[in-house]
């Protein structure tokens, strides 16, 4: 909006100049806004397996709710007053009327260094340094035929690289990535990693129904279950009590229990599986039952460690499904594991619902269907390059970075929308042109707002700690291929493929336009008269 109201003329009237913004930004400010919240809808429903996620998701679409309606409020009215100030020949920032340059040149040179402004003069319209830069440099430079070879090779190289990190993308399962560096939780796990990183957590078998223990069936059952872990297992060790006895291990309920608790659990070295069984009164005169009871296990793993913890989960859950012994198995650890199965497909899920619904929204809006083509692809291949980099970077996929790459999609809409917008708005003169011109009104804001976002980002990488770092990653990189997609890949793309750029006349009626010369009268009260004559 403010590139926009930038481009338009001091000295028409504020109600034409802010007509004209709102006809330039409006469709496509709103049509960005309905895909954030289309996005972070889509990750708010339970489509979305991770609670995180929905929570800052439903906050972060009201958040861009709000900023609309501020959009359309307050920072319009800033333009109107604005807009104000420059008719009536006052300075922006102190409302004050600027002097004639007659009576400025006797003031003191403080006061003529701040009420400075460059409306009294003829300015050029590329006084602004970036805006310079595009218009004398860099759209020239890009559209260069010999340039455009290496854009597309970096292209490939771009998507190489992506595709090279996406298959490597892991689940975020650590549990030292939730807290801040240098913590006990960190030393404890980069030891454990270093010394122990064979063996599995320590995993929690609880049976949590009265289950006949006395039965030899059920004995093989969970002696069988157990098979191939370390164990503290009360069962295996009063078995073997039992056999260096010569007792029988399958006995009637009560002769069971009853060792167990008067003869088993009183031995100093059995003493401490007392905390392992819960019992339960039956009634007088009656021997308790087991009510419930733990084993602890820990398996012996290989490199492949989360993985192998993962099948591990899943096989030991089924099983508990189908056993007649009712038990589950538990380890902090697994909250991690249990839900990101399905964390990879859900941003691309999400990536593939937007931009379809994306699709519809430009149809709806009477907008070329080659441009809402053009953008779509555009989201996935900044989607699938942050996706891949970031997997190179060392960030895995976890609940901060499932939400970077949900942010990624608005952000890079918002950054090539309108380029895109601006390039097939044109018709007549060639392909070139018409890029150069896009990268002079539309590439200058989306490289000022990431500059802007980028420098916002700087003290975010300085925060020690772990979801603060894959937050600073993550946001970087969509910054970055955004960046890359705006400024490099999309002008050099544009230049050879559709949509053309059809040469003839926009309509019949544009054929016989007529031509309008405006003749200004300025006077020294900043009044003007048009005298028009056509």
């Amino acid at each position: 909006m403010l590139s926009s109201w930038r481009r338009t003329r001091e000295d028409q009237h504020v109600k034409e100049r802010v007509a004209s913004v709102f006809e330039d930004v409006m469709l496509r400010f709103s049509g960005s806004t309905m895909l954030h919240l289309m996005t972070l809808g889509l990750a708010a429903s339970p489509l979305t397996n991770m609670e995180a996620v929905r929570l800052f998701c439903r906050t972060a679409a009201l958040a861009v709710t709000i900023s609309y309606v501020y959009m359309l409020s307050f920072y319009s009215s800033c333009l109107v007053f604005t807009g104000y100030l420059e008719t009536g020949y006052r300075h922006g920032c102190f409302c004050r009327r600027v002097p004639k340059p007659d009576r400025l040149d006797s003031k003191p040179a403080w006061y003529r260094c701040l009420m400075y402004t460059r409306y009294q003069d003829e300015a050029p319209t590329d006084s602004h340094l970036l805006l310079g830069c595009v218009r004398r440099c860099y759209g020239d430079w890009i559209t260069n035929t010999y340039v455009k070879p290496f854009v597309v090779l970096l292209y490939l190289v771009y998507i190489s690289f992506g595709l090279m990190g996406f298959l490597q993308v892991t689940q975020g399962s650590d549990p030292s990535a939730l807290v801040a560096m240098d913590t006990a939780t960190v030393l404890y796990t980069r030891a454990q990693q270093r010394y122990f990183s064979s063996y599995s957590p320590v995993i929690g078998f609880y049976i949590y129904e009265s289950a006949p223990y006395w039965n030899s069936s059920v004995q093989r059952d969970l002696l069988e279950y157990a098979k191939g872990f370390q164990r503290i297992s009360w069962l295996e060790a009063y078995l073997n009590y039992l056999s260096d006895r010569n007792q029988s291990t399958s006995q009637p309920r009560e002769n069971f229990t009853n060792t167990l608790r008067h003869a088993f659990l009183r031995e100093p070295r059995f003493a401490h599986f007392a905390d392992d069984i819960i019992f339960a009164e039956r009634g007088p005169g009656e021997e308790p039952d087991v009510a419930a009871s733990r084993i602890f296990l820990v398996a012996k793993t290989t490199e492949n460690k989360r993985e192998e913890m993962s099948v591990l989960l899943d096989t030991l859950r089924r099983l508990s499904l189908t056993s007649r012994v009712r038990f589950l198995i538990f380890n902090p650890s697994f909250v991690y594991l249990d839900r990101y199965a399905a964390a990879v497909s859900s941003p691309l899920r999400h990536s593939l619902l937007a931009v379809l619904f994306l699709l519809g929204l430009s149809s709806l809006a009477v907008v070329e269907p080659l441009v809402s083509v053009w953008l779509g692809l555009t989201l996935l291949s900044v989607q699938f390059g942050v996706l891949g980099f970031m997997t190179l970077w060392g960030v895995e996929l976890d609940c901060m970075s499932v939400l970077c790459l949900i942010s990624a999609l608005g952000h890079s809409a918002d950054c090539s929308g309108p380029l895109l917008c601006g390039f097939s708005s044109g018709r007549g003169d060639s392909r070139t042109r018409w890029v150069r011109v896009a990268l002079e009104r539309h590439g200058v804001p989306s490289l000022q707002t990431l500059i802007c976002y980028g420098a916002a980002l700087v003290p975010v990488g300085s925060v020690r700690s772990n979801l603060t770092h894959t937050l600073f990653r993550c946001l970087a990189l969509t910054a970055g291929c955004s960046a890359l997609h705006t400024l490099a890949f999309l002008p050099t793309l544009l230049t050879f493929l559709p949509p053309s750029k059809d040469r003839g006349p926009r309509a019949d009626g544009e054929a016989q336009r007529q031509e309008v010369e405006c003749v200004e009268m300025n006077d020294s009260t900043r009044v003007v008269d048009q005298i028009t004559t056509v």
